[in-house]
């Protein structure tokens, strides 16, 4: 009898649940098949309202057995109808032993059991979307239970929170995405196993939020609020939104996501525009057709190994210290015409751990405006248990010739000295890695940005102790940086003019492009990010590399190829998987 009341009560919430939301929202869901299917698993989904649960049932084939906030149980009506649908209480604050055997009990005989692993309605920097860390318990459960873990995003249900969303014919927009399940890796011990899930879950989270996000153009609005936020909706707001909207016609044409690529692509054009002021000032000379042909060929005989191969220094290791904020000057291997570029320096910022801790080497970006950021983002590592490292890349900050600008002379239309340049950057940073080993240091890492992202991607090609390689906007498809650029304009009409074609600096590219190249490191260490506006180094590239690093990860960020939005959601990636 029981039995039967409880197929009945689900039957009837199904139904009303699709009515309801049917009437409400309009809601569009990815990856539906991927939760329509037999056996028991553990749905984990975010949380940013209390229609949540509700939704997400409407939308699955198969009955959910949610585990729900312990203080909704005591309630007469609602706890009755709660225990009808097979919800079963669950205390935020501690781990309830009865609370964990129901749901492996569930789990075991092939039942869909569903967790919010946040603990709570999250938005904002509180929210695992925004990189904020996972609750242990669905990561222990799925291991315990044996059985694998399904990550789902949802957003805009917290839009529900407004009366005027309740209206007929408004229904409001809600978008689901369904991932890959994640293993429970039963062979691993409970710590490792804990972790592993962990990690892949929280960078399914981060995939499923950022594809919602790019398929369906989302804004500013469109992403969770918080529910007061949501729920304010007096005369006196709406006639400040009305005033202000009469204020701002135009602003109001355009949505949140059109103004901030409107403001990227303008801040990028700004810059391209000053790099190409500057690379006015370098032209070519008549030779400078043969001497391409004559490096060319000596270097196709090269392979990168032999290009970027190091010599031993035993200067460099004993010039290191254990002084905060040491820094440490050398001859670089590399000579130029430059006497101040042929001083290779690095400014080390060592944590408490010493030497044998991992070390991070941070590159910067071509024409860097300054080091300070840097700076305190080498104190955060030392936080972290991590030795930083600043590298100060050829013809920048310390090595820039007197009349010239910080990074002029790395790029121009002087292609032999660009890639000399890389080589330099890439023979030094491996001599510190070399003096490093001696110090008893075995863990390496590499944040890059823009230019520095493209000496590190090169690192990866011929180093492997790497934990991480982080390359922000990295210059990864040389061809277009060359030829369709907005940044090397001048650069093009020089190469045409003394008729350097294409196919000739084509020949250097198994060198110089990281796309033509696979990583020596695990693929796997390896996170890419593109910015959805970027106009130099362009997201497409960035995933197309992505993909042939099988086993990278990519992720976006709203901004152009100059911001600051970057660093910090690369780093708190980063922390997320545990650096």
């Amino acid at each position: 009898m029981r039995a039967q009341f409880h197929s009945f009560a689900n039957r009837v919430a199904a139904l009303s649940m699709k009515l309801l939301f049917g009437y409400a929202a309009r809601v569009r869901v990815l990856g539906r098949e991927k939760v329509d299917h037999d056996g028991g698993f553990l749905l984990a989904a975010n949380h940013i309202s209390h229609f949540d649960p509700f939704i997400l049932s409407s939308v699955v084939r198969r009955k959910i057995d949610w585990m729900a906030m312990a203080e909704f149980f005591p309630n007469p009506l609602l706890g009755s109808f709660l225990r009808a649908v097979d919800a079963f209480p669950a205390d935020r604050h501690r781990a309830d032993r009865k609370t964990i055997r129901t749901a492996i009990e569930r789990l075991k005989h092939e039942r869909v059991v569903g967790v919010f692993p946040e603990g709570g309605i999250r938005d904002g920097a509180r929210s695992l979307l925004e990189g904020a860390p996972l609750r242990a318990g669905a990561t222990t459960l799925a291991h315990i239970a044996g059985v694998p873990i399904l990550p789902c995003v949802i957003v805009g249900s917290d839009r529900l929170y407004s009366k005027k969303n309740w209206l007929p014919l408004r229904r409001a927009p809600i978008w689901i995405a369904f991932g890959d399940p994640i293993s429970p890796f039963p062979d691993l011990e409970k710590a490792a196993a804990r972790e592993r899930i962990e990690r892949e879950l929280a960078g399914a989270f981060e995939s499923l939020y950022t594809e919602l996000r790019k398929k369906f153009s989302l804004t500013l609005d469109d992403l969770p609020h918080p529910p007061r936020q949501r729920m304010a909706n007096t005369h006196r707001q709406l006639s400040i939104e009305k005033s202000a909207a009469l204020r701002a016609p135009k602003i109001s044409r355009f949505s949140i996501n059109t103004l901030e690529r409107f403001a990227a692509s303008g801040i990028d054009s700004l810059m391209c525009a000053s790099m190409n002021f500057l690379q006015s000032r370098h032209r070519l000379h008549a030779r400078s057709r043969n001497e391409m042909e004559r490096y060319v060929v000596a270097c196709e005989k090269l392979t990168a190994h032999d290009f970027y191969a190091a010599p031993l220094d035993d200067g460099i290791a004993r010039s290191i210290s254990n002084i905060p904020g040491a820094t440490v000057t050398w001859r670089s291997p590399v000579e130029t015409k430059f006497p101040a570029n042929n001083i290779a320096r690095a400014d080390f910022f060592p944590c408490a751990r010493g030497w044998s801790a991992p070390t991070v080497f941070m590159l910067h970006a071509l024409m860097s405006a300054s080091h300070l950021g840097y700076r305190r983002w080498a104190r955060r590592f030392n936080e972290l248990g991590w030795n930083a490292c600043f590298v100060h890349l050829p013809y920048h900050y310390s090595r820039v010739p007197r009349g010239y600008w910080n990074g002029e002379l790395a790029i121009t239309a002087d292609l032999i000295r660009n890639a000399e340049g890389l080589r330099q950057g890439v023979i030094e940073v491996r001599q510190l890695i070399a003096a490093l080993r001696e110090h008893g240091c075995h863990e390496f890492a590499v944040l890059g940005t823009s230019y520095g992202g493209w000496i590190g991607a090169l690192l990866a090609m011929v180093e492997r102790d790497f934990r991480f390689v982080a390359l922000m906007a990295p210059i990864v498809n040389v061809e277009h940086a060359i030829w369709e650029s907005p940044a090397t304009v001048f650069m093009r009409r020089e190469l045409l003019r003394e008729k350097v074609e294409p196919s000739l600096i084509a020949r250097h590219f198994h060198l110089s492009s990281p796309m033509h190249n696979e990583p020596l490191c695990s693929a796997a260490r390896v996170l890419f990010v593109a910015g959805d506006f970027d106009l130099i180094a362009r997201a497409a590239d960035i995933e197309k590399i992505q993909q042939k690093w099988g086993g990278s990860e990519l992720l976006r960020v709203r901004q152009g190829h100059f911001g600051y939005r970057m660093l910090r959601e690369t780093i708190a990636r980063l922390k997320r998987r545990g650096l």
